[in-house]
């Protein structure tokens, strides 16, 4: 009996593609090459050239001659303005996330009610700084509250304040400053992610909630907040990383004035690889390439934590799985 030839195909050795499998996996190598190059040569190429810049002593400039090894790094960790730099960081993650977060989470249950008229146009307002460029909201800002900016003119005009307020010069006010507009321009994206998590919960369970004679705050509390629990681990990530990595915002509002008190690490990094007046004159890329690592393994290290509380039930259901499995041999 003749065997059909797509059936002849098909029956090759295991492990080995056939013919006509082998040419669809070559075309598909050939369509993702284009992007395989883009990622290598744009994100992972820069990303292995940073760790070998950090182990040497150089401005950015000519080749790598001066192999200094840990040296950078342990300049770093004895360096007050990097530790500054950090824990202004950790300030601004930590306002912009509970902020942001938070009112985001009451926007979207007001906005999701389906008796509401006009939703579409307030989830829009609502949006509308996030799909403005930050660069831009940071020089507008600087204008509207600086020395002599428009909130201080508004404000002495009707009388509520007495003298203008210096909320750019003074520390505390420039970093609460920075954080009420970087959580007014992340508010926008974290209402629609917790709009996108409240429609996935079935009306089912608020009707039969309703029927039951529950009220708003037991049902808040005993149906929508439990089931947004997954999603909350991806919001608070993906806030806490954005924060980690605020520049454009700091750098056109304060740029990290006064006196290094809103200095971001971005900034920080920015400032020591790309500016002469820190360094006698001369840039430090070697410098700010091991800042960047440090940066850069503090990231992963978040990332990792949130990982695994987001995965915590799964990871003690495999446990209990594979503990069964071994009692049942």
């Amino acid at each position: 009996m003749k065997v059909p030839a797509e059936i002849r195909q098909q029956m090759v050795p295991k492990g080995k593609l056939s013919p006509r499998n082998r040419k669809k996996a070559i075309w598909a190598y050939i369509f993702l090459m284009p992007q395989i190059i883009v990622f290598f040569g744009l994100s992972a190429y820069p990303i292995i050239m940073s760790y070998v810049y950090s182990f040497y002593d150089w401005s950015g400039i000519g080749p790598l001659n001066r192999f200094i090894g840990l040296d950078n790094y342990r300049q770093l960790l004895t360096s007050d303005r990097f530790w500054q730099s950090f824990v202004n960081s950790i300030y601004y993650v930590a306002g912009t996330t509970v902020i942001s977060v938070g009112f985001a989470l009451i926007l979207a249950i007001i906005l999701n009610d389906q008796k509401l008229r006009g939703k579409t146009l307030y989830r829009t307002v609502y949006f509308l700084p996030v799909v403005t460029t930050t660069a831009v909201i940071g020089i507008v800002m600087n204008n509207i509250f600086g020395l002599n900016g428009l909130f201080n003119d508004l404000m002495t005009t009707f009388g509520i304040l007495s003298q203008p307020v210096s909320w750019l010069t003074d520390g505390v006010l420039a970093m609460i400053l920075l954080i009420a507009i970087g959580s007014w321009k992340g508010l926008g994206i974290n209402m629609v992610y917790w709009l996108a998590g409240l429609q996935s919960i079935p009306n089912d369970l608020y009707e039969s909630a309703q029927l039951d004679g529950a009220g708003f705050w037991k049902t808040l509390f005993h149906i929508t907040l439990p089931l947004l629990k997954p999603i909350l681990s991806v919001i608070l990530l993906l806030s806490i990383v954005g924060g980690i990595n605020a520049f454009d915002l700091v750098k056109t509002l304060t740029n990290g004035g006064p006196y290094y008190q809103t200095e971001t690490l971005d900034l920080f990094i920015y400032n020591y690889a790309f500016s002469s007046e820190f360094s006698g004159g001369q840039t430090r890329m070697g410098y700010a390439s091991a800042a960047g690592v440090l940066l850069g393994l503090f990231t992963f290290f978040i990332s990792i934590l949130f990982s695994i509380g987001a995965f915590s039930k799964e990871i003690r259901q495999f446990r209990l799985n594979r503990k069964k499995a071994r009692i049942g041999k």
